[in-house]
């Protein structure tokens, strides 16, 4: 799964001059944390919701109610934006964005076609396509496995399961260390049992059942 299968496209944007008070309504109506800055059609920076937050007063300031909408109708975003925003490409794969805005502690990536603002991606976003990933919103039963790392080893599992016709909503690989997996699979039956006896039967610890 990539970027562009999961992002917000055709972004709202706002020119560097709107006031930092009428940036912060829009995102209340919108139900976003963000908004990318764009000047002559361009990407020029990001403003989030939480920079606009910190640079308005605070309860205990010693302005007036008359200085600080004075004060705050003079801001703009161009003042308080990121100028050089982190952007992704359209083929950035959904983990390669989720290690990204990890380690630059963003919580979300401007995606960019060529020189255009092509679309936004959120925390929210990777959430929901990691909850795709382990199938959890589909009925079924999730078991964790257990199997050396081997050669053929996923492979035997897929043939274990398909034999008995059951099908594969999910499926994720964890290393426990260098030589052991736990393997958690979503599978669409409501009575894992046979499942359960069968891979067992066949060598394939079962940790988990739900």
């Amino acid at each position: 799964m990539f970027v562009k299968d999961c992002m917000t496209t055709s972004p709202i944007g706002i020119p560097k001059s709107t006031p930092i008070l009428e940036a912060l309504e829009k995102m209340k109506k919108l139900k976003i944390r963000q908004l990318p800055v764009i000047e002559k059609g361009k990407l020029a920076g990001l403003v989030t919701e939480r920079e606009l937050l910190q640079v308005t007063p605070s309860p205990a300031t010693t302005l007036s109610v008359f200085e600080m909408n004075y004060l705050l109708s003079k801001m703009v975003v161009g003042e308080v934006m990121v100028k050089n925003p982190i952007t992704v490409g359209l083929d950035t794969t959904i983990e390669e964005a989720a290690l990204i805005m990890r380690e630059n502690k963003a919580n979300c990536l401007l995606v960019m076609e060529k020189d255009e603002l092509a679309g936004i991606i959120t925390q929210s976003d990777i959430f929901d396509a990691f909850i795709e990933f382990f199938g959890i919103k589909k009925a079924g039963t999730r078991l964790v496995l257990q199997s050396h790392d081997r050669v053929g080893a996923l492979a035997e599992l897929t043939d274990i399961i398909k034999a008995m016709n059951i099908n594969i909503r999910g499926f994720v690989v964890h290393r426990k260390d260098n030589d052991v997996l736990n393997i958690v699979v979503r599978v669409n039956t409501v009575d894992p049992d046979p499942l359960v006896k069968e891979l067992e039967s066949r060598g394939i610890p079962v940790l988990s059942v739900n």
